[in-house]
């Protein structure tokens, strides 16, 4: 989303999350927006904690739009700016932490973005504009996120010039939970249709896990066929990814 934003708009500073351990190495690595920021020149600011003098930065900006950022913002700070937060969800459904693996486990077969202004309460504030699309049947968290970044970047291009607000229904509020070691737990005895949607949820970028033919892997991809769930693409502890097919040989 950074990077289509500075393609449309005069992006002053990314603010971001200190470098933290990523990976299986755990090594210590920016964020994959910090990254794009370097590379296209902007100036990256990365506190552990925001200030209550409200006080971030020295730039007149029109506008601060938050994506995923993680960490609490002071009251200060709102007072201060225009915070608008990209939500992917069609808000007040899935307020929270993990909006689009929640839509897709509960098999919701539409989502979206909210760009709302940003309040204290969580994802709460008022409505500047939303955009709705289907979740395919097949798709994963990966093609979620993905439809979300386009459609994210054409509500920014209409809010950012002059933002209007309307105040968030009270009806059909969700909260969409932080994913947990349990939440990535498969249980073969549940319905192939919920165990199915709980693997697209957490592909291609967390994984669920379970125990197949013995042993422990994570589980990528699988589908619903008329006698169940079938098993697509798997990964053994400390091994790649690979297709059950290559699984299941070399069990032999």
């Amino acid at each position: 989303m950074l990077e289509r934003l500075a393609a449309r708009h005069e992006v002053a500073a990314l603010l971001t999350r200190p470098d933290a351990p990523r990976g299986r190495g755990r090594k210590v690595a920016p964020s994959p927006a910090k990254v794009v920021a370097e590379r296209l020149g902007i100036p990256v600011l990365q506190p552990a904690r925001l200030g209550r003098d409200g006080r971030i930065h020295s730039h007149h900006v029109d506008a601060v739009v938050v994506a995923a950022y993680g960490l609490l913002i002071p009251d200060a700070l709102l007072a201060q700016d225009l915070w608008l937060n990209v939500h992917p969800s069609l808000l007040p459904r899935w307020r929270g932490a993990a909006p689009v693996e929640r839509a897709i486990m509960a098999g919701d077969d539409t989502t979206g973005v909210t760009i709302h202004r940003t309040v204290k309460e969580l994802d709460a504030g008022p409505i500047a504009a939303q955009e709705a699309f289907p979740i395919g049947p097949e798709d994963d968290a990966g093609a979620v996120f993905g439809g979300a970044a386009e459609a994210s970047v054409r509500l920014l291009d209409a809010v950012l010039p002059s933002p209007t607000f309307e105040p968030q229904s009270e009806d059909g509020i969700t909260y969409a939970d932080k994913i947990t070691a349990a939440d990535r737990e498969l249980d073969w005895t549940r319905p192939a249709q919920e165990l199915h949607n709980r693997v697209r949820a957490l592909s291609p970028h967390i994984g669920a896990r379970g125990i197949v033919d013995g042993r422990r892997v994570l589980v990528w991809r699988t589908r619903v066929t008329d006698v169940g769930l079938e098993l697509l693409e798997v990964q053994p502890e400390g091994k790649r990814r690979m297709t059950y097919e290559e699984f299941k040989r070399g069990l032999r």
